[in-house]
């Protein structure tokens, strides 16, 4: 008799758990009907922590994540499922669900990859192949901008690299005509001081043919009669 109390005294706190991990689901399945993504969510956390390997919590938890637009936590969720030994059908939804938050995450190729493995385990899920070709198209479309951005990139640069060289090349002839500018204006004051040489040559010979003209007339003066002083 003490044996089967001992026992009902440890079977009793774990049926309670098991209803009350449920009842955080109920509640939070109402919640999210009602678009209550939020308070859904921390029900769904609640019943988590009665029990971490409630695969319905925490696939409906990633979906509460997803509701609310955070795609990246829901997809640790959607892993944390997938990783789980859950059965096909689960690990199916769930991987369907991961290629949903990839696909709002822009990131089309881990998109398609869950998509695939979704498929594996549920070949006939309309839903996740119509998925798999749109985000295909998605990841395309995706490249292809790339890759005319990148072109749009290396034309710019091009013409960047012209402007400049089209700049280089109007500056090394700017500097060229002031060089020649200069080299005149050298020149120009080189004549100029030859000129002033020339000229002040000329000047002096000048003043020579002067003065030998006064000493000839002095000579020639005092072979004549010498004037009366006064």
């Amino acid at each position: 008799m003490k044996r089967f109390l001992f026992l009902l005294i440890l079977l009793v706190p774990f049926i309670a758990l098991s209803q009350n991990e449920k009842e955080y689901i109920r509640q939070g399945n109402q919640q999210y009907k009602n678009k209550k993504y939020n308070d859904a969510e921390i029900n769904y956390r609640k019943s988590l922590e009665k029990n971490k390997n409630y695969p319905k919590a925490e696939y409906n938890l990633g979906n509460a994540l997803y509701k609310q637009k955070q795609f990246d936590k829901a997809a640790e969720h959607y892993n944390a499922l997938i990783n789980k030994d859950t059965d096909k059908e689960i690990a199916s939804k769930a991987l369907h669900n991961l290629g949903n938050s990839m696909l709002e995450s822009k990131q089309y190729d881990k998109s398609i990859e869950a998509y695939k493995q979704a498929l594996k385990m549920n070949p006939k899920d309309m839903d996740t192949k119509y998925n798999l070709e749109y985000a295909r198209r998605m990841l395309v479309q995706q490249q292809q901008q790339q890759q005319q951005k990148q072109d749009q990139k290396q034309n710019k640069d091009k013409k960047d690299d012209q402007k400049k060289q089209d700049q280089q090349q109007q500056q090394q002839k700017q500097d060229q005509k002031q060089d020649q500018k200069h080299q005149q204006q050298q020149q120009e004051q080189k004549i100029s001081k030859e000129d002033a040489q020339r000229i002040l040559q000329a000047l002096n010979n000048e003043e020579k043919n002067v003065q030998k003209k006064v000493k000839k007339n002095a000579v020639r003066g005092a072979k004549g009669t010498p004037e009366k002083p006064w």
